[in-house]
């Protein structure tokens, strides 16, 4: 299917205009620039090939993919001369009206490059922004999704069209230069953020008020995290059968998604599906998100998804443990500091691995398993959301995680301390109340964490 998006590119005199005609706006050139020097902590053939699916998640046809090795970085257009020349060339050559920059492009470099090659630049952050923008579809995600992208495109006005100047009004007695079409842009871009912040404030509150109605009830919650692709919303729909939209393509999960599951021993939690985490994932999104991404943080167990098949496992685990310290610092921030939830792997997609690749992760699992029985961490659960199996013993794990530490406690209250009464149908689930016919006193029996059961006992008996 080809994109019927008509990218913006500027015109040789600087003004913008749409994609020249000798140019397919659907064909994209995509480079993953490695500096000569650095160090690489990702491979990045591995990551061309992600930059490459990130593309095809847009409809675009990669007609050429390449990793630049670069000497050092210009400032004003990233790539050396010589090798902007010999794009341009070859945006020519291979007809393509996208080229898209596998890393954070300054608005000036992108300002420039786009000049030189007449063709349109995206890098990293504007290309994950645009799959966002395709793919928010409930009212939440798309004021998320319309958030970071003017938070991003607010730093990209740095032209200085003379078209695009104005004239002041008034008597006739003055005249020159007044207010620049650039900077009423950005003054509808600041009302437009201030607009959108209170929006999102509101479904914050909202999904807050969901949150404490769900614990009142006694349901714990369980969020599954992970990096794009791993398999999030296959073993989501696997375990709730939700027909959430899975498929082979980085973030075909965005809007998240909360279902009622059943344990085989008859408790219940909500489990929560959530977007997908990504290497450099724009500090734009995490800060939109937050409505969303708080439901990580206030989570009681998290399930971290991981594509245990794939070479980069390792660091898309890092990348993703990266992401929640990322939400930690901005909760920490707006003066809401909260420890990370508990959390559980599951080691996904073991039906990909060959025999000797799959014994010898069930292998490092049953060791990680049997090191975290000495310190109280949660072994890890390998399985596959395709195939179902493991997901049994997933269940069990999360059965044991969600409800083990709790204990059932009885209190005796004033009727009129509807304090404590709310503190502990917030904290856990209340069992059973009554008031008692001889001392009038409200007796209730409820279920809660050992740490919660302690405090409110303490201050009911103070």
């Amino acid at each position: 299917m080809k994109s019927t998006k008509q990218w913006k590119t500027p015109t040789p005199e600087g003004a913008a205009g749409d994609t020249p005609k000798d140019l397919n706006p659907d064909n994209a050139i995509v480079l993953r620039p490695r500096l000569a020097q650095g160090v690489e902590t990702r491979d990045s053939a591995l990551r061309l090939e992600e930059a490459c699916g990130l593309a095809a998640a847009l409809d675009l046809t990669v007609v050429h993919d390449e990793i630049v090795t670069l000497r050092r970085l210009e400032p004003g257009t990233y790539f050396g001369s010589g090798r902007v020349e010999a794009l341009g060339a070859l945006v020519k050559e291979k007809e393509s009206g996208v080229v898209i920059v596998d890393a954070a492009l300054s608005p000036v470099q992108q300002r420039n490059l786009e000049r030189a090659l007449n063709a349109k630049v995206i890098d990293r952050t504007g290309l994950i922004l645009e799959i966002f923008g395709r793919r928010a579809q409930t009212r939440e995600g798309r004021l998320q999704v319309e958030l970071a992208r003017l938070g991003y495109e607010r730093s990209r006005l740095v032209r200085t069209w003379t078209h695009l100047e104005r004239q002041r009004g008034g008597t006739g007695k003055t005249g020159g230069p007044g207010e620049a079409q650039i900077e009423l842009d950005r003054r509808q871009i600041a009302d437009r953020i201030v607009k959108l912040k209170l929006e999102l404030e509101d479904v914050r509150r909202t999904r807050g008020l969901q949150r404490r109605a769900r614990s009142r009830a006694g349901l714990p919650a369980v969020v599954l995290v992970g990096y794009t692709n791993a398999g999030k919303s296959s073993l989501f729909n696997r375990l709730t059968q939700a027909g959430v939209l899975a498929k082979d393509m980085p973030f075909a999960t965005l809007d998240p998604t909360a279902r009622l599951i059943k344990l085989p021993g008859g408790r219940q939690f909500v489990a929560s599906d959530t977007v997908g985490f990504i290497t450099d994932l724009p500090t734009e999104l995490v800060a939109a998100f937050r409505a969303t991404l708080e439901a990580v943080m206030e989570a009681d167990l998290l399930i971290h998804v991981r594509d245990i098949a794939s070479p980069e496992t390792d660091g898309q685990r890092a990348d993703v443990l990266g992401v929640l310290d990322q939400v930690a610092a901005e909760d920490a921030k707006n003066g809401e500091a909260r420890p990370r939830p508990p959390m559980i792997e599951a080691w996904n997609k073991i039906d990909l691995l060959s025999d000797e690749q799959r014994a010898a992760r069930l292998a490092r699992a049953a060791e990680e398993a049997e090191e975290g029985a000495q310190n109280d961490s949660l072994p890890p659960i390998p399985i596959s959301a395709l195939t179902g199996e493991g997901t049994d013993a997933l269940l069990a794990a999360i059965d044991r995680a969600a409800f083990g530490a709790t204990r059932i406690v009885s209190f005796s209250l004033d009727p009129g301390d509807g304090r404590t009464r709310a503190r502990i149908a917030a904290k856990g689930r209340i069992i059973e109340e009554h008031v008692d016919e001889e001392d009038g006193r409200l007796k209730i029996t409820a279920e809660l964490g050992i740490a919660d059961a302690a405090r409110l006992s303490l201050e009911a008996n103070a």
